[in-house]
Order: structure tokens, then sequence, then C-alpha cells
């Protein structure tokens, strides 16, 4: 969660702190927003807490590809599996 007390902070403050916000990114987890003129411009994160929320994503890609099939063969969006490779097979003159 964000505290805005302490991770939100101008570009010019993490310039001058980097290597405190460096050792907050990584004790916390939470990222930093930087602003410019007091409007977010950038977010600034720990690799570690990125990486978490890239794999959390991809996971959620998966799991909406696996409701979306679900929901293509409840409606009758979906054919069986060997009569595509057949006719690929025709199409495409390829022999069994």
């Amino acid at each position: 969660m964000l505290d805005i007390t302490k991770d939100i902070q101008s570009l010019t403050t993490f310039r001058r702190r980097s290597g405190e916000f460096m050792k907050q990114l990584k004790r916390t987890k939470r990222p930093v927003v930087l602003t410019v003129n007091g409007k977010a411009q950038a977010v600034v994160q720990d690799a570690e807490a990125y990486q978490r929320l890239l794999d959390i994503a991809a996971r959620a890609d998966v799991h909406e590809a696996i409701r979306q099939g679900l929901e293509d063969v409840a409606c009758g969006r979906s054919r069986p599996a060997k009569e595509v490779f057949d006719e690929f097979r025709r199409r495409h003159d390829i022999p069994r």
C-alpha cells in the first residue's frame, strides 16, 4: 500500500537522496511516485517487487484466457480439435 507521506517525492529530492531511496525501496517493497512541478511523472520500484508485479499480471492474463475459452465452449463458439486438424490437413494437402 502506498504511504503518501513517504512514497510521493519530487524528482529533485529523489536525485539528491537516491541512495536513501534505494534502501527504502528494497526495505519496503513499495514504489515511489516521483513528481515534477507537483504532478506525478514516474514510478520507481525495487526490481524484485516489479518482477512480482509482472508475475501477477502474467497469471491474470492466463486466468482471463482460460475464462474466455470456457465461455466460448459454453456459448458454442468452439469445435473439436480433431475436426480442426482434419480441416487443416485437407486445406494444406497434408497426408495422415
